[in-house]
């Protein structure tokens, strides 16, 4: 990663971490937590009342995405969910009530402060079928072709390496998996410095690829049936825009390591020698998967005696 990278990535994460906290302390003082957001095109808003009614202030507080990707996913029970860049949590707990008992929802995110409120959050909702995980978007620690659906809220935008992105989020995704997330998307007609010239990258603006852009992006790494839907715009040419994509359930060989791969990896699932596998891809090598694909991230590590080196 370069250190320009690196250093626009460390701006995220501070920015989300003083939004945890703001509405941490907020939360300990005697009125409640104030809204993170006050835009109209962004945070709690967006979503039903009836939704905002049964979650805790704090999730709904610390919202800060550009849509409701719950509403878009069409969620079934007994689905596996993942959420990128869950933040408070929001979007993980309303997708633990879709799914029901028999379906899990995950949340991701990088940085300490909001995964404290989220498990706080999760907590305080009494959602038992829920998992926060802590990593990057760009190296998701979840074993390939596990997960049903993937959402986000306007979170993708502010990656600095968004084929990454793309890229395992196709891989932890089970063949005839699905993705429905909100994202910023530009004009095709605004170049990168006149994105930038409508707001920062932590603003969720000067990082957003055309739509043009995503699609090439989410068609390189291997979706079909690509839809990007503007909704409303944010700024001039700009829009916060629904985004959904299918992995094609041909998929499922084209994942599969070779055998001189998976001697190189180690052998999957054993821990106490150098390449070891966690169980969790992200642990030690892209080809290396779970030994067995329904375990939790957190359970494949501690059954596989290590922990996760990513």
């Amino acid at each position: 990663m370069s250190d320009q990278s690196t250093e626009l990535r460390e701006t995220v994460r501070r920015r989300y971490a003083a939004a945890a906290v703001q509405v941490t302390e907020g939360a300990a003082a005697c009125c409640g937590p104030e809204p993170v957001e006050v835009d109209e095109n962004f945070g709690s808003t967006l979503y039903a009342a009836d939704e905002r009614d049964a979650l805790p202030a704090e999730a709904l507080a610390a919202s800060l995405g550009c849509g409701n990707p719950t509403a878009v996913a069409e969620l079934q029970e007994g689905e596996r969910v993942l959420d990128l860049g869950s933040g408070g949590g929001i979007d993980v707990l309303l997708s633990a009530r879709r799914v029901g008992p028999t379906g899990k929802a995950y949340g991701l995110d990088m940085t300490d402060e909001m995964l404290e409120l989220a498990l706080t959050n999760a907590a305080k909702a009494k959602a038992p079928n829920v998992e926060f995980l802590k990593g990057t978007i760009e190296s998701i620690p979840l074993p390939a072709n596990t997960i049903d659906v993937v959402i986000s809220n306007c979170v993708i935008n502010l990656s600095t390496d968004k084929p990454a992105v793309f890229a395992e989020t196709f891989r932890v995704l089970k063949p005839g998996g699905r993705i429905g997330v909100f994202d910023i998307v530009a004009d095709d007609a605004l170049t990168p410095g006149q994105r930038a010239e409508r707001g920062d990258y932590v603003g969720c603006i000067a990082g957003a690829l055309s739509f043009t852009e995503y699609r090439e992006g989410l068609d390189t790494a291997g979706f079909t049936d690509i839809e990007i839907t503007p909704t409303q715009p944010v700024a001039d040419g700009m829009h916060s825009a629904i985004v959904r994509a299918l992995k094609p359930v041909s998929a499922a060989s084209a994942q599969t390591p070779t055998k001189a791969e998976a001697e190189t990896a180690g052998t999957a699932g054993t821990a106490g020698t150098a390449g070891e596998c966690c169980g969790v891809t992200s642990c030690c090598t892209p080809t290396e998967q779970s030994t067995d694909p329904t375990l939790t991230a957190t359970e494949a590590k501690s059954t596989s005696g290590c922990a996760c080196q990513s």
